[in-house]
């Protein structure tokens, strides 16, 4: 599966799961921000530096999705595998 594939698939899997996925641009926050997962006015994100390379995009959507309850919803083998791989990253 191509890098921008499975960034969709896992995009689609967040969406399943009720997690909202946002790119933003920290380069002009002022502070040190740290993309992953959050809760935001009580709605679950996960929220990805947009200059980050796509594979660290790909890691850190897969690493945060691992910490919700995914099992129950079908996703193609390559993002179960993903998740698998980078469970525990973050």
């Amino acid at each position: 599966m191509k890098p921008e594939e499975l960034y969709r698939e896992l995009k689609l899997l967040a969406e399943k799961l009720g997690v909202g996925v946002e790119e933003h641009n920290f380069r002009n926050a002022g502070i040190h921000v740290k993309s992953g997962a959050c809760t935001v006015h009580g709605r679950a994100m996960i929220i990805i530096n947009k200059h980050k390379s796509l594979s660290k995009k790909i890691r850190i959507l897969a690493a945060s999705l691992a910490k919700f309850p995914h099992e129950d919803q079908y996703a193609v083998p390559a993002v179960r595998e993903a998740i698998n791989r980078f469970a525990g990253e973050e």
